[in-house]
């Protein structure tokens, strides 16, 4: 059943809350990265680990036609690589595929599903089994969700080379090319050497966003009932901009980010029912009970047509 709440068009054709975001996020790296060295020990590192999660989260909404009607200049805000590991047009592409509510969840068809085949469980080695499970918890996630999707990325453009697919191989070298100055100027005005900068801001970054998708989706019959609702404190919603209310966006994926929460108001029974009570009550709950506990099977049970 669809939602009564339709994505309308913004009021104005200037999204100034997008544009401020724009302006918050790139100025707050540059003058955490200037006053870095003068900073208490510690609080640069955590602001920086936050403004690059959120520049990941600000990415998300401008794959999805934000701040304007034109793509190309949308994605001219996305390309910058604070966040570092792989180009904005492969998250683009990838991420759309994964707005096939359909395929949802399903191994090999949603590009940013968490869950194997059995098959392919019961025939692999001891280790990867173990990985899977380990993906299925809180610190397996921030840990080591980052590594299993930044290999995956370099492996595709290795094999892409190897097969002469030059797809994504023009987003690549445009990426590397602004990556390199960045990293230079980074460490010329900051003192962060590159390799602190990869692993110990971009890095926690990506950990701290794929927090959000933890337990984004899980596997059921109706699409719908994939997609959850979570109703986090305010700081949470900031920084994954209203993506908390996950079934709002795939219903309306083209509603701007500070547009969700009144359509989730206006609708709540509603998106509640259509999505079978998928709720969680925020994200601090969900992380302290399966800090170490895996937060279901990383085994796809399979679904019905």
């Amino acid at each position: 059943m669809p939602s009564p709440i339709k994505a309308k068009p913004p009021a104005s054709p200037i999204e100034w809350p997008t544009w401020l975001l724009i302006v918050t996020i790139h100025g707050a790296w540059v003058a955490l990265l200037l006053g870095y060295q003068a900073l208490p020990a510690g609080l640069g590192q955590i602001g920086l680990v936050a403004v690059a999660a959120w520049h990941l989260s600000l990415q998300h909404e401008l794959l999805h036609g934000h701040p304007t009607r034109r793509a190309a200049l949308n994605q001219l805000f996305g390309v910058f690589p604070i966040s570092v590991w792989y180009p904005f047009a492969i998250y683009r592409d990838s991420h759309l595929i994964h707005h096939r509510d359909a395929q949802l969840t399903e191994p090999g068809l949603d590009p940013e599903g968490n869950y194997v085949k059995a098959t392919a469980y019961q025939q692999a080695w001891p280790a990867w089994r173990a990985l899977q499970w380990a993906l299925r918890t809180v610190v397996g996630r921030f840990l080591l969700g980052p590594l299993l999707a930044i290999s995956t990325a370099w492996w595709q453009l290795v094999t892409a080379l190897w097969r002469r697919d030059g797809t994504y191989l023009g987003d690549w070298l445009v990426h590397l090319l602004l990556l390199l100055p960045m990293l230079w100027w980074v460490h010329a005005v900051s003192g962060l050497t590159p390799l602190h900068y990869l692993l110990g801001i971009a890095y926690p970054a990506l950990g701290l966003a794929m927090l959000r998708s933890f337990y984004e989706h899980r596997p059921a019959d109706l699409p719908a009932h994939r997609i959850v609702i979570n109703e986090a404190a305010w700081p949470w919603r900031l920084l994954y901009l209203n993506n908390n209310y996950h079934a709002v966006h795939h219903a309306h994926p083209g509603l701007a980010w500070y547009r969700i929460p009144a359509a989730y108001r206006a609708d709540r029974a509603g998106y509640l029912q259509r999505n079978g009570g998928f709720l969680l009550k925020g994200y601090a709950r969900l992380l302290w009970r399966h800090g170490l506990r895996p937060v279901d099977s990383p085994i796809h049970p399979g679904l019905k047509p």
